[in-house]
């Protein structure tokens, strides 16, 4: 088929790779997200789709809105037989969503109707489901409610962070949207309505919703930490300064008060709402990410001190 790609980060580009390796489809134009400053110095970057597309010599439409007339017009020009999309970051209108044949497929990391949104996989962790996957539906007008093709399940880790299980569904999910585009091609495939039951909502996770509450039981301060990373970061503060963390560990045993650290030369511990945890790396305002011990050594931690 002829397809026009829409997606923005490096998380999609395993299946933008793979249908660029697919000779029974064609991709002949990317849609992403305009040029954005980034990092720190806050410079002009180009998203990863952009990179990987202007890489290989596929042109890139850039619509600061996908309702704007141009954008419309150039893809009506570009004719595609589908659009398939993955984390592509703008709403599109029912005058795009009417312009491919089979309209636009996009892949969803969940089993819908669970965790429709814009963080499925951190509110998957976050939540202690033991499954998640990646979905592909036809986009309609609805949050992530349109009919689904195909679905891919995976068990979750134990110690896995978001970003792991992000990344291990970006692979997984690249396989089902060619599959899904195979089926369509051919007509062997068709989108069955969601059912009504189920249906979970992930809204984004912002910073305060990453903020560590040491009164909450160990398993729900890992799973936190775990959701939250890498973006936006647990965090908590000490001495008045934010200090971001990396995953726990819980131990069995209960010594100390919630938010209480203690630090001895291998091992940082802090008390929890139920067991104590172990921190594994921590990250200081202004400095990088660091072994939590080497942290607590240069801190010269006091006997007591607590997370606020």
């Amino acid at each position: 088929m002829r397809l026009v790609f829409a997606g923005t980060p490096e998380v999609a580009l395993p299946t933008l790779r793979a249908l660029i390796d697919a000779p029974q489809h064609d991709v002949v134009a990317v849609v992403t997200r305009p040029d954005r400053p980034a990092g720190r110095g806050r410079q002009v970057a180009e998203s990863p789709v952009k990179q990987l597309a202007t890489h290989v010599g596929i042109d890139v439409l850039q619509p600061e809105r996908p309702r704007d007339p141009d954008f419309l017009e150039r893809l009506r020009a570009i004719a595609p037989d589908c659009c398939p999309v993955v984390a592509y970051g703008g709403l599109l209108p029912p005058a795009a969503l009417e312009i491919p044949v089979h309209g636009w497929v996009n892949l969803h990391f969940s089993v819908l109707p669970a965790w429709r949104g814009a963080a499925p996989v951190q509110h998957a962790i976050l939540s202690g489901d033991d499954v998640t996957g990646a979905s592909t539906f036809q986009i309609e007008e609805g949050l992530d409610t349109g009919p689904v093709y195909g679905v891919a399940t995976t068990e979750i880790g134990p110690t896995e962070t978001a970003g792991d299980l992000l990344a291990r569904l970006a692979q997984t999910g690249a396989g089902l949207m060619v599959a899904t585009l195979d089926g369509i091609a051919d007509g062997s495939l068709v989108a069955r309505p969601q059912p009504e039951d189920g249906a979970s909502y992930a809204s984004k996770l912002e910073v305060d919703d990453a903020r560590i509450d040491w009164t909450a039981p160990a398993l729900r301060v890992d799973r936190l930490v775990r959701a939250c990373t890498p973006a936006p970061g647990a965090w908590s503060t000490l001495r008045g300064r934010r200090l971001k963390l990396g995953p726990v560990r819980i131990r069995e045993e209960s010594t100390l008060a919630p938010g209480e650290v203690r630090a001895d030369r291998d091992h940082v511990v802090v008390g929890t709402g139920s067991a104590d945890v172990t921190l594994t790396q921590v990250r200081a305002e202004g400095r990088g990410s660091m072994a939590a011990a080497d942290w607590a050594r240069g801190l010269r931690l006091e006997p007591g001190e607590r997370f606020d």
